[in-house]
């Protein structure tokens, strides 16, 4: 393919116009491989008409036309429409909120368009594009490599195979040239979707979209479905369940009216009510709805959820592992110093005259990269001023190892070549041969700059008389001096420490920097008890035993290696804790995934650690989860008052539909009545609890059991009772209006106002909150269905037309007032109830 001709010198790429981006953006559309599946508003509807309540409902619909109640068949059927709607709409709410997550998640590409570097959704990268490559990151579209380091990089997407290639640029490819296949070794083809595992470049696109290798085959990284999350699945088990116990019992009525009374269509309609009337249809679309929009309210927070199991979990965490820098630090680089041949120049106002610092900056720039990424590289660039390195290109560059933590590249001078090197001062200290008494004194030095908060990096040089390729490491280096670099604590860092430590969470750092800088930024931030940092060389030392006893008294890592996060993420496991671990390199994937809730950055994250991490940080900011961590907490809590507002309301409903055949008595709800509850139920779930503000002591208790479940026993039983009050109360109004001789439709029509009075009573309690929170929010929603069932009560009951549907008649003023007070007292006093047995689980929780 035929490559447009361009200076390829790092520093002058100018890359496309906006302007013809955006006229073959408009002809090869947008570069994405498959569009995110999404359930369209008939799939949504057909999927609603087959759950069971509303089977049940339309039976009840078919049974009334059979008799002749046309009347009464037109109301229900229009009633169990307009409970589809509520849940339709709150499903398509859902799937709005999910939308807009999955936009957030869309991956974004590093360009260059107009000669300036910005980032861009890959979606919107088209064929001649110029962008940039990292460590760590999936090529967005088919490319050929121009220039930058030899990559190493995994295809397995395409080839199956784990090994790595490398990718030499190739910036004068033949234009009949074809491509290579993916696997090809010394290949400057990369193919969407193969990661980058070491080396960084700049590439130009050559195919997008389904255009790609990866589109022809049809495949996608995107193209994965998320399964239900455990709580979901268990919600599933238990309306499973309850479903055929309602069935069974729903049965049952039938065999007594029929059998007993001889009246099977009495019976069919008692029966049809029962299973309305038991079925909690709703567990789910709560437990939908709360979840999408819960994500969607955290990625207002810039948290975005990847995986929905999280939110479950996020509120739960009792330690956060974070690293340093761009998370409690700035991730802003300025070099604060430089040091060379025992004299220290201090850089706050720029780059010094003197030789001395001036050839130490020199060397340091000639070890960072042309067109950086590091921080650190670009505090280089930025000291030294635009165009310090004119048109130079270095020859190669060798990344950081394992055991070489430092960057060298290589740069001709003649027919020799020059090494720069940049990294940990001790790794530097051995590519210079330093030993004993040398080294000892620059040690003292990195001690003294690292307790100031500064990070260190050693710098060195070597010449080589002839290229020949070999590796550098066992040149002769001079050490040419350190460089220290400062990135400030964040201003909201301190406080925000301070309200995840309040709220019972462990903050413990882990870094790569020297201990003495860790525990200066640790002591800046607020982290740390009295004792010191725990190194990687103490954690090689340690056996799995020792190091979980060790990690329960340090709250500073310093020095620590990729695979020694996966082993502290292990230890604070097996002690019992509930970990939070941040990550942004390739490495940190085996941690985050280790980790009960995985947190990559949105920003300076790699694809990799993206991928392995239940959520992304699209600010890089500490304060972002610990706010999360609220969030989750309050979408917790809610759940819990939403679920036992269900049962609670779910317990009077099925035994005023299962008490009267059993004691002999004519029914009391009828289908009709049932339909007006939920429409009273749902809204209450979906609008009310799902927005209920979190109470002001929720950040003040100590996180939740991760062991405890979101609606145990004890909390399912006390609902129960709680709803078997409303039941005595409602019921025994009803049984004293029968014993006084007031006809069974008045006493059905009293019973029918005695709970809906309850209903909103305990939901306006619950959906308050505790003591202290803030129900402004609520307020115009729960006024709304208020009115609503209000009105719909009242056509039900005092207009004649609606009264018959209903089978009722209207009662005496006292009688209503009566059953009024008496359900609202109920619903009021089950409420407080509901919130002082919630508060004494949560101060049983919090007792030692």
């Amino acid at each position: 393919m035929a490559m447009p001709p361009d200076d390829l010198t790092p520093s002058r790429l100018t890359g496309l116009s906006e302007a013809e981006a955006a006229r073959r953006l408009a002809l090869h559309g947008p570069n994405r491989v498959s569009e995110r599946r999404t359930r369209r508003l008939p799939q949504i509807v057909l999927d609603a008409l087959r759950e069971p309540m509303f089977l049940l409902l339309f039976g009840a619909v078919g049974l009334y036309f059979a008799v002749g109640d046309f009347a009464e068949a037109a109301f229900l059927f229009l009633g169990a429409v307009a409970t589809i709607g509520l849940g339709v709409a709150q499903e398509a709410r859902s799937e709005r909120a999910l939308a807009a997550l999955a936009r957030l998640a869309e991956p974004t590409a590093r360009v260059i368009r107009d000669g300036a570097e910005r980032r861009i959704p890959a979606a919107q990268l088209v064929p001649g594009d110029v962008f940039l490559v990292a460590e760590g990151g999936r090529a967005p579209a088919d490319a050929v490599l121009l220039s930058g380091d030899v990559l190493s990089v995994d295809e397995s997407v395409l080839t199956g195979e784990a090994a790595t290639v490398l990718k030499r640029p190739d910036p004068h490819l033949a234009a009949d040239r074809a491509p290579d296949p993916p696997g090809a070794s010394d290949s400057p083809w990369l193919y969407a979707g193969s990661l980058v595992a070491r080396g960084q470049g700049v590439a130009r696109v050559a195919a997008t979209g389904k255009a790609t290798r990866i589109g022809a085959i049809g495949a996608s990284l995107s193209a994965l479905t998320e399964g239900p999350t455990p709580l979901q699945r268990a919600t599933r088990r238990v309306v499973r369940q309850l479903g055929l116990f309602a069935f069974a019992v729903a049965g049952s009525v039938l065999l007594i009216y029929g059998l007993g009374r001889d009246d099977w269509m009495a019976g069919a309609l008692a029966s049809l009510t029962i299973g309305i009337a038991l079925i909690p249809e709703e567990f789910p679309m709560v437990l939908a709805v709360f979840l999408a929009l819960g994500g969607w309210r955290l990625a207002q927070k810039n948290v975005l959820v990847r995986r929905s199991a999280a939110i479950e979990t996020l509120g739960a965490i009792s330690v956060l592992a974070v690293d340093k820098t761009g998370t409690l630090t700035r991730n802003h680089m300025t070099v604060a110093s430089v040091w060379r041949r025992s004299r220290e120049w201090d850089c706050a106002e720029g780059a010094p005259g003197d030789p001395e610092p001036k050839a130490l900056i020199e060397a340091a720039l000639l070890a960072s990269a042309v067109r950086p990424l590091d921080p650190m590289d670009r505090a280089l660039h930025e000291l030294a001023g635009p165009g310090a390195l004119g048109e130079r290109v270095p020859l190669r560059s060798f990344p950081l190892r394992p055991d070489r933590l430092a960057f060298i590249q290589a740069w001709p001078d003649g027919d020799a070549v020059i090494f720069a090197a940049k990294g940990a001062p001790e790794a530097v200290f051995d590519l210079c041969r330093l030993h004993g008494a040398a080294r000892a004194g620059l040690e003292a030095v990195v001690a003294d700059l690292a307790r100031r908060g500064l990070r260190v990096l050693g710098v060195a040089t070597a010449r080589r008389a002839h290229d020949h390729h070999a590796d550098p490491g066992d040149e002769a280096y001079a050490f040419q001096g350190l460089v220290a670099f400062e990135d400030p604590v964040r201003e909201e860092v301190p406080p925000a420490l301070a309200a995840a430590q309040a709220a019972g969470v462990r903050v413990v750092m882990i870094t790569g920097d020297y201990p003495a800088t860790a525990l200066a930024i640790a002591r800046r931030a607020g982290i740390g008890r009295a004792g010191g940092a725990l190194t990687g060389a103490d954690i090689a030392a340690m056996d799995d035993a020792s190091l979980r006893e060790a990690v329960r008294g340090t709250d500073v890592f310093a020095r620590i290696s990729p695979d020694q996060k996966l082993r502290l993420v292990e230890a604070l496991r097996a002690g019992g804790e509930l970990v939070g671990m941040f990550g942004d390199g390739v490495n940190d994937a085996p941690a985050l995934e280790a980790a009960h809730v995985g947190v990559a950055m949105g920003e300076r994250g790699t694809d990799v650690a993206r991928e392995a991490a239940d959520l992304v940080l699209l600010d890089d900011r500490f304060v972002s989860i610990v706010s999360g961590i609220g969030e989750g907490r309050r979408i917790f809590a809610n759940l819990r008052f939403a679920l036992a507002y269900l049962v609670a309301v779910h317990v009077p409903m099925a035994g005023l539909a299962l008490l009267p055949p059993l004691l002999g008595l004519g029914p009391v709800l009828f289908p009709m009545q049932v339909v007006l509850l939920e429409l009273v139920i749902d809204p209450v779930c979906a609008l009310v609890f799902e927005s209920r503000p979190a109470s002001r002591t929720s950040m003040r208790r100590p996180p939740r059991d991760p062991g405890e479940p979101l609606f145990g026993g004890r909390r399912l039983l006390t609902a129960a009772v709680q709803g078997l009050v409303v039941l005595a109360v409602v019921f025994g109004l009803h049984l004293l209006l029968l014993e006084q001789g007031v006809p069974e439709a008045q006493a059905r029509a009293t019973a029918l106002i005695g709970l809906v009075a309850a209903n909103l009573g305990m939901a306006g309690v619950l959906s308050a909150g505790a003591a202290g929170a803030d129900a402004r929010r609520q307020r115009p929603a729960f006024g709304l269905i208020v009115l609503f069932a209000g009105g719909m009560l009242a056509a039900s009951v005092w207009f004649p037309s609606f009264a018959a549907l209903f089978q009722a008649e209207p009662p005496g003023l006292l009688a209503a007032f009566t059953a009024a007070a008496a359900g609202l007292a109920a619903g009021l006093g089950v409420g407080v109830a509901a919130l002082l047995q919630e508060g004494r689980f949560v101060r049983r929780r919090a007792a030692p």
